[in-house]
């Protein structure tokens, strides 16, 4: 079956539109449209954003879908995709929302009690023998063996620093030491360093 496509000159601004007569949605203000795309072509400073619009662009241009997924270099389907959404809502319809990402392998209880054993035990406390201080690999070794999960030391990471938790060295304190020997030390330190 042959496809009729129609002429339509615009007179006001010069341009040379292409329409499908048999198009689902014809709309004799194809440039109209154009315009509007070229508009968000320009607004628009996310590349991702720019080629969706640059395909609708070449639809409306009058090119397949083939010939544009050839030009822009994505699959027929996803020109198909953007193409439709267009079609069904305008250019609203192919703004992309927020990308959720992997799912979370622990559940929020699982992260809640991972914090309280991190904030508030060591690690040789919890079944982890000759370690003091906790760090993504220790987190990995008891998130394996109290839920059966493993983790990366990155993936840890991430989790550790989602539950704001954040790596520091640890430093020591000497619990017997004699606070007032110590202000001493201080005090005669400071007399040795200024020059004589």
């Amino acid at each position: 079956m042959f496809s009729v496509i129609m002429l339509i000159i615009n007179t006001h601004r010069m341009g040379i539109c292409l329409i499908n007569k048999y198009e689902k949605n014809f709309d004799y203000n194809n440039c109209t449209n154009i315009q509007g795309v070229k508009e968000a072509m320009k607004k628009t400073k996310s590349k991702r954003m720019y080629q969706r619009y640059y395909v609708v662009y070449l639809h409306l241009k009058g090119h397949t879908n083939k010939d544009i997924a050839g030009m822009v270099d994505l699959c027929g389907h996803t020109v198909g995709k953007y193409i439709k959404a267009y079609i069904a809502n305008g250019l609203d319809e192919l703004v992309m929302g927020k990308s959720t990402g992997a799912p979370k392998y622990l559940t929020p209880e699982q992260e809640q009690q991972l914090y309280e054993v991190i904030t508030t035990k060591t690690p040789d406390q919890v079944g982890i023998p000759n370690r003091k201080n906790w760090d993504s690999h220790i987190a990995c070794e008891w998130v394996k063996m109290n839920f059966g999960i493993q983790y990366t030391a990155r993936g840890m990471l991430d989790v550790l620093h989602r539950l704001n938790l954040s790596y520091t060295r640890p430093t020591y304190t000497l619990e017997k030491a004699d606070s007032k020997k110590q202000g001493k030390f201080k005090q005669d330190f400071e007399l040795l360093k200024k020059p004589s």
